[in-house]
């Protein structure tokens, strides 16, 4: 008889965003008027518009493939190298890093390339999440069969939870117990806050003394106006022979629904076999992709290569300016109601402390009901997160001024 994968059975709940989406749903049925007047502050998906250097070599990418010369089958599953040169030469090089295109692996997300990474290290690590955090890193671990059952705050047995808190800046600190596999994400989602260099030092230090892996989630870089604040792990000395960095065109360059990311898996970097020996991660990364997809299509490459463009770069400062004008306005009219708020400002989240005593549920519901607005409970990302809410800023001018106004009208 067929089995199944038991370990999808210890996932406490249904995943975060799908949950909010079905009491939306049940709000919008019970209050049909509402639906039309919703403002959704809760996914962080952006509503801009695709740059136009992105459309028109999109277009182009169509037009060559309409013809004989210029069609294109079966790509290189890792990305072509127009688009892996350009990455390594305008994310790393020109920054002062040493990245080589071939370290760099063209995917369809992020968030698939932080589950999909499971794939090559082994299932007995020690795992580190930061908490509250982005739950994919949790969840894949579970799915994985890295962890033992929930209990029930939601926390999973065999994952070291790094707490982050207001007293912290939400950085956590360095654990005083060893951690094979350690995720960080900064700028973090969910609560926008950013790690100094020296932190970051602190991190590399500790998983080369340990022969410990970190896993960096820099889908946020682009939002960092801070210029003390690093973008990459690898501005850190050290960094390529203990980290793998992911990477998303989704929040800068409006991809969310076109999907094109990447993840740098340096050659240096190594981990233990079975028989003590180490071995270089890099060709078992290269040989996962080769064997489990087929590669991101040609003219959605071309569309991400045109982000490095001139014209490219000039709309993805426009686009990062205004989701950033949306936090300040959100951000202030929250404090004006005399809430702590956090984030906001290198991060296009608005990380909030709600009132004493009401959950993160609670908040999400009475926002919902009072202000017809949708955002994110905080226990969604972990029990750290309980208490807290999250508002995106991922919307238009017009909306953000909106749920501003409704926010500071509400009785706080």
């Amino acid at each position: 008889m067929a089995t199944l994968n038991s370990n999808y059975l210890k996932l406490k709940a249904g995943y975060l965003f799908p949950e909010i989406a079905r009491r939306v749903k049940a709000f919008t049925e019970a209050n049909p008027e509402a639906a039309s007047n919703m403002i959704r502050c809760g996914i962080g998906d952006v509503t801009e518009p695709l740059p136009l250097a992105v459309r028109e070599a999109m277009h182009a990418a169509i037009d060559e493939m309409g013809t004989r010369e210029g069609f294109h089958g079966y790509g290189p599953e890792q990305g072509y190298e127009f688009l892996r040169t350009a990455i390594a030469q305008n994310d790393y090089r020109d920054r002062g890093m040493e990245v080589a295109d071939d370290e760099i692996f063209v995917s369809d997300g992020s968030k698939c390339d932080g589950g999909n990474i499971l794939d090559i290290l082994g299932s007995d690590n020690r795992v580190a999440v930061m908490d509250p955090v982005y739950p994919v890193y949790v969840d894949t671990n579970v799915m994985a069969g890295h962890t033992g059952d929930a209990s029930e705050d939601g926390s999973y047995e065999g994952i070291h939870y790094l707490e982050c808190t207001a007293e912290n800046g939400f950085v956590p600190a360095i654990p005083e117990k060893k951690a094979d596999i350690i995720y960080l994400c900064f700028p973090n989602n969910p609560t926008g806050a950013v790690a100094s260099r020296a932190q970051l030092e602190a991190w590399v230090a500790y998983a080369r003394r340990h022969g410990s892996i970190l896993l960096f989630d820099a889908a946020y870089e682009a939002y960092i106006s801070d210029s003390s604040v690093p973008h990459s792990i690898y501005e850190i000395p050290g960094a390529r022979e203990c980290a793998i960095e992911f990477r998303s065109f989704s929040k800068n360059g409006g991809f969310t629904g076109t999907r094109c990311a990447f993840t740098v898996v340096p050659k240096e970097l190594t981990a233990l076999c079975k028989g003590g020996e180490r071995r270089p991660l890099h060709p078992l990364w290269h040989r996962r992709f080769t064997t489990k997809f087929n590669g991101v299509s040609y003219v959605t490459q071309r569309g991400a290569a045109a982000l490095y463009s001139g014209k490219g770069k000039a709309e993805v400062a426009a686009l990062v300016e205004h989701y950033m004008g949306n936090a300040k306005i959100l951000r202030e009219a929250v404090a004006s109601c005399g809430l702590k708020v956090h984030g906001g400002v290198n991060a296009p989240y608005i990380w909030v402390k709600g009132p004493e005593g009401a959950t993160s549920w609670q908040i999400f519901d009475r926002m919902l009901s009072e202000a017809n607005i949708v955002v994110t409970p905080g226990s969604g990302f972990g029990r750290a997160g309980e208490g807290y809410f999250r508002i995106s800023a991922f919307n238009s001018r017009e909306k953000a001024i909106e749920a501003a106004d409704r926010i500071k009208a509400m009785k706080w």
